[in-house]
């Protein structure tokens, strides 16, 4: 009955209902209704339905579009980007958009970028394609490896293997750890930890290592060897009077219970991102992350970092890992690592991991792991790149010096009535809306006011990420001053609208 009512043809006959189905789930939200019964989209909105032409009308595309419900691939149009330049996207009608989210975390150059440009199309002539299957390889994927492993700094590293993804990443990690783990002699160390809210990617297993309940729904995820723990999210789960340190502590011994209840012979890895990313944009709590390493150390349960929105700069660290003091064992990256112009994923394996993996495979004859695209060359160039200019451009100490005029400038609204929580770090920040400033007070999921601030952003040209009743933003990396005010106008704007929505909204409610 849902499935069949989710992909019915005539979408005013049942807006309502799928309003209140898909506000409500848990991640991939993609359509509301606000406030004056018109469609809007969570991840844009009713601003993105293109007008029905011939030339121009997407209706009923060919696309299995991700994160997307079928019925709006049948009867919306999406919204179609054409070019960026800088921090601005244009789409077919010629709209300009500030993309506030940097495309899915990733544009963090922008679009355009010259060199970027160049480093492709100057491999692309000189050797577009050539695996790394077999001890072959090519020069950009052994000049990126040898670069990953001279930047990360937190910890030694001693090997890259090169994905297409970030999923891919944290799905090999998985593999990687298994291979360990068997190599000595462990068979049953195999469970791994993730955390609630926490997104590690779409596949199989990085689905599920997630912890948000839409990536599980209907795909019979996660699977058995997956726990998770506490999301670490002070402002909604902390108990009254508990501090931000007792916090974490009380999360610190809920993981080690978790692991005794499991048996600690049995848990393999714990995974985490430095900043919670799409699962609402939640930096952790004061001593978290040393509390947590604490405990897996005590029972030899590997670190892994899911570095793949925070990479590169975007808390004002080249990594997240640097900003939080966490010295993983194994790393995962992607997205910034070619500033999005390319696919291209990484997972970093430290020596001690890695001389294990080495001497089993010399057993066995082979690594037995690999993608035809790993280690690209074309992508290897891009990255190659990209890291150049972070560094010549000194791209953290630029989100440094700029982010506390986005962070600031944004956290000024938190004295909005319809504002529960601002959070973020460095070039990173979610708004949470919720009635009474209160997390458990929520707004009534058909009222869609997270869905009803995007759609006031992209009237006045800045695209923001949805998700329920909140809202994520993480510009490109090389914003302006200057740019932030525009973006920090165009919020405020948005958000006085609203306000007078929900206030509309409420007094309806009153009346009814």
């Amino acid at each position: 009955m849902l499935a069949s009512s989710i992909l019915r043809s005539k979408a005013s006959q049942k807006a309502g209902s799928l309003a209140r189905y898909l506000v409500g789930a848990a991640f991939s939200q993609n359509e509301a209704i606000n406030c004056t019964g018109t469609i809007s989209r969570h991840f844009s909105s009713e601003t993105s339905v293109q007008p029905e032409t011939e030339e121009k009308g997407f209706k009923g595309h060919g696309m299995l579009a991700p994160f997307t419900a079928g019925w709006q691939s049948n009867d919306l149009h999406p919204l179609v980007i054409e070019k960026s330049k800088g921090i601005y996207v244009y789409d077919i009608e010629g709209n300009k958009y500030l993309d506030s989210l940097a495309g899915l975390w990733c544009t963090a150059l922008g679009g355009n970028e010259p060199r970027l440009i160049k480093a492709a199309t100057d491999q692309l002539n000189t050797l577009p394609f050539y695996h790394s299957f077999w001890n072959r390889t090519t020069k950009p994927s052994l000049d990126l490896a040898k670069e990953l492993l001279d930047l990360f700094t937190a910890k030694k590293m001693s090997k890259v293997f090169f994905t297409n993804s970030g999923s891919e990443a944290n799905d090999s990690q998985v593999k990687l750890v298994w291979y360990y783990n068997n190599a000595l002699g462990r068979p049953n160390k195999k469970k791994f930890i993730a955390r609630s809210k926490a997104y590690h990617g779409s596949t199989l297993i990085s689905a599920s290592l997630t912890g948000l309940p839409a990536l599980h729904q209907k795909f019979d995820l996660p699977a058995p060897f997956v726990l998770h723990t506490d999301c670490p999210h002070y402002w909604r789960y902390h108990l009254p009077g508990e501090t931000e340190e007792e916090f974490a502590t009380r999360l610190a011994n809920n993981l080690e219970n978790l692991i005794l209840k499991e048996g600690p012979e049995t848990i393999a890895a714990f995974i985490a991102e430095p900043v919670m990313g799409a699962g609402g944009v939640i930096p952790p709590p004061k001593t978290y992350f040393d509390k947590i390493q604490a405990v897996v150390k005590k029972y030899d349960i590997l670190f892994i970092a899911d570095e793949v929105i925070t990479a590169f700069g975007r808390l004002g660290t080249m990594f997240g890992c640097d900003k939080y003091n966490i010295k993983p064992d194994l790393v995962s990256m992607a997205k910034a690592l070619s500033s999005g112009y390319v696919p291209i994923g990484a997972t970093l394996v430290s020596p001690e991991v890695s001389d294990v993996i080495y001497s089993q495979s010399n057993k066995l004859g082979s690594f037995a792991h690999g993608f035809t695209y790993s280690g690209h060359p074309v992508s290897c160039a891009v990255a190659l790149e990209a890291i150049k200019i972070y560094k010549e451009r000194d791209i953290p100490g630029h989100v440094k010096e700029v982010s506390g005029r986005f962070q600031e400038g944004l956290k000024a609204f938190s004295d909005s009535p319809i504002v529960g929580e601002i959070r973020g770090d460095g070039l990173v920040l979610a708004t949470e809306f919720t009635n009474n400033k209160s997390p458990t007070d929520l707004f009534p999921s058909e009222w869609a006011v997270g869905s009803i601030f995007g759609a006031e952003c992209q009237k006045r040209g800045m695209l923001v990420r949805v998700a329920g009743d909140t809202i994520m933003m993480s510009p490109p990396l090389i914003i302006t001053t200057s740019e932030i005010d525009e973006l920090i106008s165009i919020y405020g704007d948005a958000l006085k609208s609203t306000e007078e929505k929900v206030a509309e909204l409420k007094s309806q409610q009153k009346s009814s």
